[in-house]
């Protein structure tokens, strides 16, 4: 008799979410071990609820497809898992016999992944946990990068181009660009690549530095002063001196997590009314995490890569631990998958490096050796005539 398989994602969905999904269903069913491949619908709320979806006999092109379709195909949650809920976890993975159990997301999913794989140990549950990493914040730790972030920076880093040329091209406003990044700020540090690729001035806030406002409107005037245009990209969390957000929306997410945002507001308006100048906030939001058309080719075939690669650990008699990816930069890239302990990765948090930031708004020169890869190449090459 072959095993039955269970698959939730957690958090927010990124661009390549569903390729770590396809790279599930497809090893699954490549391996001839497996006899029922379920899905929880919307994550640990469909757990909860006993409510899976039975992806086993689903078309083999439909699940091809989930490489290019946005969000998540099988719905994702921001639900933390208490104590009380455990007991119901249990009761779902034995109603439903699933020997192997895979949670997609970031660091609060890996606690919950952790906590279930503790449960099983401890109510004697022959149950094999894997963790499959994603987050386009790239903060998990024990993996060098994470599946989803190349595909928001290469969004992060090319939008920020965009509106760079605009900037310069009619220099008669500061535009100031915000990114998602609660805590870390390694999506919006993509974002200052728009100085590499056009002739626009460009500041970088990464909310791992807290600002001071007044020295920032004091950069922002000297850096619009030459006369070339000025884009800003801040990340949504950016923080004051008092360690406070610059912006805050009051509201708080099923993770227990405040919900930034209007930051980039909050600083053009600063711009208009203590500076005198034009002002124009700008704010993708969810189209950078999961927008298809930006996704890069590199993120893509690593997200499967991880969701494949979790299937065959847990086969082979893996559990409690998450799938990390290892790289080699030099002579060329080169990725490779282990595994690590998810009670190493549950609740951290991977900080972007402070000496990657020069000046308080740029970003320095290994940042880029180390994500440039991770956005998938094939950057654009702009005809500059006023340069």
């Amino acid at each position: 008799m072959g095993k039955n398989i269970l698959v939730a994602h957690g958090g927010g969905p990124t661009a390549v979410i569903n390729c770590s999904l396809q790279g599930v269903v497809e090893a699954a069913r490549a391996s001839k071990q497996v006899d029922k491949i379920y899905a929880a619908r919307f994550g640990a709320e469909g757990i909860l609820k006993g409510d899976l979806i039975d992806l086993t006999g689903v078309p083999a092109e439909t699940i091809f497809r989930l490489r290019d379709t946005p969000a998540s195909a099988i719905g994702s949650c921001r639900r933390k898992l208490g104590e009380n809920d455990y007991p119901t976890v249990l009761e779902t993975l034995e109603k439903f016999d699933i020997d192997c159990f895979f949670y997609n997301g970031g660091n609060d999913s890996m606690d919950t992944c952790h906590k279930i794989n503790e449960l099983a140990k401890r109510e004697g549950l022959d149950l094999r946990v894997i963790g499959i990493p994603k987050t386009m914040d790239n903060d998990l730790e024990l993996t060098d990068h994470c599946p989803g972030f190349g595909s928001a920076a290469r969004y992060a880093a090319l939008s920020a181009a965009e509106l760079a040329l605009d900037a310069s091209g009619l220099p008669i406003h500061v535009v100031v660009l915000e990114l998602m990044g609660r805590n870390a700020g390694w999506v919006t540090a993509a974002s200052a690549l728009a100085a590499r690729l056009t002739d626009c001035e460009v500041l970088t806030y990464l909310p791992e530095l807290p600002v001071d406002e007044d020295k920032m409107l004091s950069d922002i005037a000297a850096a619009y002063a030459k006369g070339k245009g000025l884009l800003v990209t801040v990340s949504e969390g950016l923080c004051g001196l008092d360690g406070k957000p610059l912006a805050d929306t009051g509201i708080v997410d099923g993770f227990g997590h405040t919900v930034p945002g209007g930051t980039a507001q909050h600083i053009s308006d600063a711009i208009m009314q203590k500076l005198g100048l034009k002002s124009r906030a700008e704010k993708p939001g969810l189209l950078g995490r999961a927008s298809i058309p930006y996704a890069s080719a590199v993120d893509r075939e690593e997200a499967y890569a991880v969701g494949a690669y979790a299937v065959q650990a847990a086969l082979a008699g893996e559990s409690g631990s998450m799938v990390a990816i290892n790289v080699q930069r030099t002579p060329e890239y080169h990725s490779s998958l282990s595994l690590v302990p998810l009670s190493d990765v549950a609740n951290a948090e991977k900080k972007f490096p402070l000496e990657w930031i020069v000046d308080g708004n740029k970003i320095g020169d290994a940042f880029f050796d180390y994500a440039l890869h991770l956005m998938g190449g094939d950057l654009p090459t702009y005809a500059l005539l006023r340069k």
